[in-house]
C-alpha cells in the first residue's frame, strides 16, 4: 500500500495489522482521486473510516490542507498515527478513536464544514444512507464539496440523498464508488 500521487507519490503506509480492515487498492485510490480531483487547492477533508489513514494522506498528498480522521478501533487509529508521523504530518490533522455517527455530532457542534468527506466504512455494517443524511442535516459539507463513497456491489444507494445527487458512479469488481454533491435548484436544491 503506497501513496499513488502528490507530494509523497510512492511511498509506502503501513497497514493496518489484523483482518478487521479491508485496505483500499491503489488501484482503486487512484481511481477514487482521478474522479474526485485529481488535486487540490487546499481545503480541508474527513476521513470518517480512517483505517491506515491511506485516503487521507493521500488527499493532503495532492493538496488538501487538513485532514480530520475518525476510526472506533484502537489498531487502526495507532496505524493513523504510525503513517502521520511517518510523513510528518502531525500540523495538518486531527485523529479521533470514535464512532462514525458520534464523530458527526461532535464536529456539528464545532460548526465546521468540508471540501471533502471520505465513507469507506465496512461493507457488511455501512449505514452509508444515514451517515449522509446526517452531513445533510449537519451541513457539514461546504458548498462546492464532495462526499466520496466506498461501498460493496451488493449496496444500491438512492440518486438523491437529502440535498446530495449522485454526480458519479463507478464499479471495479466487489467495490463501488459514489460521489455525491448538493443537488442544483429544481432537482432537490441547497
Amino acid at each position: 500500500m503506497r501513496v499513488v500521487s502528490g507530494k509523497f507519490k510512492g511511498r509506502q503506509l503501513k497497514a493496518v495489522p489484523g483482518m478487521n480492515t479491508r485496505p483500499t487498492t491503489d488501484k482503486v485510490k487512484e481511481s477514487i482521486f482521478n474522479i474526485i480531483g485529481p488535486y487540490f487547492d487546499g481545503g480541508s477533508a474527513l476521513d470518517l473510516f480512517g483505517g491506515s489513514g491511506s485516503l487521507g494522506i493521500e488527499a493532503l498528498s495532492r493538496g488538501i490542507d487538513r485532514v480530520i480522521f475518525v476510526d472506533k478501533d484502537g489498531k487502526a487509529i495507532q496505524t493513523i498515527k504510525q503513517n502521520v508521523e511517518t510523513f510528518e504530518l502531525e500540523s495538518q490533522v486531527e485523529i479521533y478513536r470514535n464512532d462514525a455517527m458520534r464523530a458527526l455530532n461532535a464536529l456539528n457542534k464545532r460548526e465546521i464544514s468540508f471540501d471533502l468527506i471520505l465513507l469507506d466504512p465496512p461493507y457488511k455494517r455501512h449505514h452509508l444512507e444515514d451517515l449522509i443524511h446526517k452531513i445533510n442535516d449537519f451541513n457539514l459539507l461546504s458548498e462546492t464539496g464532495l462526499i466520496m463513497a466506498e461501498h460493496s456491489n451488493e449496496v444500491e444507494l438512492p440518486i438523491i440523498l437529502g440535498s446530495f445527487k449522485r454526480t458519479r458512479q463507478e464499479h471495479y469488481g466487489l467495490t463501488v464508488i459514489s460521489v455525491y454533491k448538493f443537488a442544483s435548484g429544481e432537482e432537490g436544491g441547497n
